[in-house]
């Protein structure tokens, strides 16, 4: 993700609408991966060296999730609360996908190089949202 590109999504005066445009973003990115991951678990488990079945089930998760982010980044004024969660939601997944691949996960190199990228973009989510939730808390 570029820079040029984030520093236009946070560029507003209303710290509200950067909420709304970083959850937005996560919906996007989320759900285009679990989708990829539904469709194409069988070929994108053979690169991975990742069993098609968790790709599979991870993707139906990762498309629901999204929809919810989805919900969220469509509200005027995202609920708190729901912001929260999600902020939550993505450290929990970024920590839980280097777990696997220490613990129990054994991927081919592609795998090696995309779960801890895949780690860090959901944890920059994660930061993005929680920056910008900070903000439009602070804005009466």
């Amino acid at each position: 993700m570029s820079q040029a590109l984030l520093t236009g999504l946070a560029r507003t005066s209303r710290p509200q609408v950067a909420v709304r445009r970083f959850l937005a973003l996560d919906a996007v990115v989320t759900g285009g991966n679990g989708l990829a991951y539904v469709a194409a678990s069988g070929p994108l488990g053979e690169l991975l060296g990742i069993g098609s079945r968790l790709l599979f089930g991870l993707g139906l998760f990762l498309t629901a999730f999204a929809a919810g982010v989805a919900w969220l980044a469509s509200r005027r004024r995202p609920p708190a609360l729901g912001v929260r969660l999600v902020v939550d939601a993505n450290v929990l997944w970024a920590v839980l996908s280097v777990v696997a691949l220490v613990a129990w996960l054994e991927p081919g190199t592609a795998g090696l190089v995309w779960v801890p990228m895949q780690a860090t973009t959901v944890a920059g989510f994660a930061a993005l949202q929680w920056t910008a939730l900070r903000a439009a808390s602070a804005t009466p």
